[in-house]
């Protein structure tokens, strides 16, 4: 695909090069009708101005566009932190954005990137069908990678990245059967998802394979919702001797309102997260938590992307790396 010019839309307009500058510039020199009828045509050939093009090529010509989905969660700042200083051992600039689960400012967002003439974009989807932004980005032309969740299908012109995900649920709840867990409880992430769906699938098939029947309570992937919706409703079924978390995040909630009940975390009930943020390590007790490598995953994605850049190499359509238990105190258990 080639990302359509100034000279494309001047063509199709039936009007001059130096037409479509002014309609670009917002001149009062071309008339109104006119105006309308060149954007009408940008509009259908789906040219995006670029700045860069216009004269900011200098300036702007080593910049990479990352867009995540939520920066207020520790796993995805790790990525782009790790990210960021990869890219910019080899001459790179990095523009990070939060779309903030908004599928409408991440279009956005994709749009002002692609105006100020980024090389390539990473992005970490929000969810959601509005705002076009593959779309936008397919006919802009710009290679573009998907990382930790798969928001378009078009794996080849999209490559997608992420981790084991479903291996990581399966290493979780046959750690917590083996501490002599029999009634676990996974907690967080919407349902509908696929991202939900992955991380939950593991469990669920440990479970069948046990015989044992499953006991999910969908919903948000934040602390606030781990401390004030999950944890009540465990706490209210004292069968629950165990709980895998969608993440992290839901996990340090849960064990907050666990702990303000008398239910103490370790002891009197086994406990295993996502993503092994640093907290994990920092908390009292310690939280097992299923460990993915975020900040190789940073480097590698770097090394991918510049790859794709500078040699022509496409990525595979799809990557998982693997992950890794790392089991501490609240799901071994508090000895003192």
């Amino acid at each position: 695909m080639r990302r359509p010019t100034i000279n494309d839309v001047a063509r199709a307009a039936g009007v001059s090069k130096s037409t479509v500058s002014l309609v670009l510039k917002a001149s009062p020199l071309v008339r109104e009708e006119t105006a309308r009828d060149v954007r009408a045509v940008m509009a259908r050939l789906g040219y995006v101005y670029n700045r860069a093009a216009a004269g900011l090529r200098s300036s702007s010509g080593g910049l990479i566009g990352l867009i995540i989905n939520d920066l207020r969660n520790p796993f995805f700042t790790e990525f782009a932190a790790s990210f960021q200083m990869a890219v910019a051992q080899h001459d790179y600039a990095v523009v990070i954005a939060n779309s903030d689960e908004d599928a409408g400012a991440q279009a956005r967002i994709a749009r002002s990137m692609i105006e100020h003439g980024v090389a390539a974009l990473v992005i970490s989807p929000a969810f959601g069908e509005g705002g076009g932004t593959f779309d936008l980005l397919s006919r802009a032309a710009v290679p573009t990678l998907q990382v930790l969740r798969q928001g378009d299908p078009r794996t080849d012109l999209f490559p997608f990245a992420s981790f084991d995900y479903i291996d990581g649920g399966r290493q979780a709840t046959r750690h917590l059967l083996d501490q002599g867990a029999r009634r676990i409880a996974f907690v967080g992430g919407f349902e509908g998802r696929p991202i939900t769906a992955e991380r939950r699938s593991g469990y669920l098939e440990v479970l069948e394979s046990q015989g044992i029947e499953p006991l999910v309570i969908a919903g948000a992937s934040s602390r606030g919702w781990g401390l004030n919706v999950a944890a009540p409703r465990i706490v209210a079924d004292p069968s629950i001797d165990a709980v895998l978390a969608f993440n992290d995040l839901v996990m340090l909630g849960l064990m907050a309102g666990l702990a303000r009940a008398g239910r103490m975390p370790g002891r009197d009930i086994r406990l295993v997260g996502f993503d092994d943020i640093e907290e994990c390590a920092q908390v009292w007790p310690d939280l097992s938590s299923v460990s993915c490598d975020i900040a190789k995953f940073g480097r590698d994605v770097a090394a991918t992307l510049l790859d794709w850049l500078r040699e022509g190499r496409h990525p595979p359509p799809e990557r998982r790396e693997g992950v890794t238990l790392v089991p501490r105190r609240s799901s071994l258990g508090v000895t003192a």
